[in-house]
């Protein structure tokens, strides 16, 4: 008997199986700082960031980057189920090659090939365990595999449904912000309507950044998943509804601003709790999201839909105050995802159509 391999076997199953059960099933993330599927994680999206994030924005890139989430689900299934595999065989191996082929044969090969069809529950039959020990574990890892199977099943669907529910509402926002989102369109549009909708919309969109956070806290494997229409993403997409907030709180007396407050904390509670899930810390920006330039413009063009940003020291200040708050967190997602950050206000092109329709 091979102690040493039997040992191994155990804590390698046993370790494949809590990490299966903290990421499928467990919903808080009680995990030591190092973990077999955060551990995939970075092995993979790590030399791909590295290797795309050189290159020009184009479609070929994005699909790179939306073909990746998908994969990695179903590359962490088959490690987690593979593993297993390995496990069981070193255990059979280690308590002395104790099953048998049709012909006599036996060996490590053997045992591999036995736990393989027994953990996919084959029911081949040409491999047969001789000894009272290795029956007890054939049937073991038999119902290891059934349970593995219906985590999957049960997994698979948990993970697409979260995503359409947060990418609805992502691709709600393309008519009231438009693509990518921003600020002062989505404001813009608001008041060119009365300003009425704006209450309900800082409401819904702080649900959202609810059910954002508890998603990618259980799955954060989700975070990877990229919105499937272009110029948009979920990093965007809460960057700008903080952005929406900050502004609101800040600088234009509306009715909306205590739901804006609201609003604002769900979204910024989100990223910083995000940012710890994946060990980011909040990085300065090197150029600034709204320099006094592009301010100017701002207040200009929320002008044309009767605007008026308060115009005091304390309120600017209020407002980098705010930005100061948030900004670092997401600019250090949208640096680990590649999912750039819109701006605050459209493009000259876009401003000039949306002031004339």
């Amino acid at each position: 008997m091979h102690l040493t391999a039997v040992g191994a076997g155990a804590l390698l199953a046993a370790f494949v199986v809590w990490d299966a059960f903290q990421t499928i099933i467990l919903s808080r993330q009680v995990a030591p700082r190092w973990r077999p599927t955060r551990a995939f994680y970075r092995m993979l999206w790590l030399p791909l960031r590295a290797v795309t994030q050189g290159l020009p924005p184009s479609r070929r890139k994005e699909n790179v980057l939306t073909v990746f989430g998908p994969l990695s689900v179903l590359l962490l299934i088959a490690s987690w189920a593979y593993g297993l595999v390995l496990a069981f065989a070193l255990i059979y191996w280690g308590i002395g090659s104790q099953m048998q082929e049709v012909d006599g044969g036996s060996g490590l090969g053997t045992d591999l090939y036995a736990s393989g069809t027994t953990f996919f529950t084959l029911g081949i039959g040409d491999v047969t365990p001789r000894t009272p020990l290795a029956r007890a574990l054939t049937v073991l890892e038999s119902g290891l595999g059934f349970t593995f199977l219906a985590m999957v099943i049960g997994y698979l669907p948990l993970i697409s449904q979260a995503f359409s529910r947060r990418e609805i509402s992502i691709s709600m926002l393309d008519a009231r912000a438009g693509s990518p989102p921003t600020a002062a369109r989505l404001l813009h549009r608001n008041f060119q309507d009365g300003g009425d909708d704006l209450l309900e919309l800082l409401r819904n969109w702080e649900r959202w950044s609810a059910e954002l956070l508890e998603s990618h806290l259980s799955f954060p494997l989700l975070s990877y998943f990229r919105s499937q229409h272009d110029n948009q993403s979920w990093v965007a997409a809460l960057t700008a509804i903080l952005d929406t907030c900050a502004l609101v709180i800040a600088r234009i007396d509306h009715h909306s601003a205590t739901a804006a407050r609201l609003t604002f904390a769900m979204a910024r509670h989100a990223v910083v709790d995000l940012c710890a899930v994946f060990r980011l810390h909040p990085t300065p920006m090197l150029v600034d999201r709204l320099p006094p330039v592009e301010e100017k413009e701002l207040e200009r063009f929320l002008a044309t839909a009767a605007i008026r940003l308060r115009a005091d020291e304390a309120s600017i200040a209020n407002l980098r105050t705010l930005r100061a708050s948030y900004e670092p967190y997401v600019h250090a997602l949208s640096s680990f995802l590649l999912m750039p950050l819109p701006r605050w206000i459209p493009p000259t092109d876009e401003n000039l159509w949306h002031t004339m329709t």
